[in-house]
């Protein structure tokens, strides 16, 4: 058992980024679908497979065709079991001047900083991706 899953989950994707795999396996949750999700609208991952029976989830990841570097430069947990790190609509950051994506954990559900600060709703600053 692990005592930060999302945490757990950015670490497997950037281990599986810099060997190179065609995709990752991490574990079952209703937090990593939703966090997978807005990496996919986001154009980081190509696609993800849920497989109940076993409790993993397959993500696909994305890499550019004619150098073969990943879409995914960076993850950075930004809020841990230990330390929550909240911030209101106005407060969300800009990850390398809008380059980045913030993931936000917000009462209308799991969504990047744009459609938070869209929707004016604050929460709790999972995580950021560059």
């Amino acid at each position: 058992m692990h005592s930060d899953p999302i945490a757990d989950l950015l670490t497997r994707i950037r281990n599986a980024l810099t060997a190179k795999h065609r995709y990752v396996d991490v574990n079952l949750s209703k937090m990593n679908v939703a966090i997978i999700e807005v990496l996919k609208e986001k154009k980081y991952v190509n696609d993800f497979l849920k497989s109940d029976e076993k409790r993993l989830i397959r993500v696909f990841l994305r890499y550019d065709l004619a150098t073969r570097e990943p879409k995914i430069r960076g993850l950075k947990r930004a809020s841990k079991p230990s330390l929550r790190r909240y911030v209101k609509h106005n407060e969300i950051p800009r990850v390398l001047s809008g380059l980045g994506t913030a993931i936000l954990s917000t009462p209308k559900g799991v969504v990047d900083g744009k459609s938070a600060k869209n929707m004016k709703a604050g929460g709790e600053l999972l995580c950021t991706v560059w």
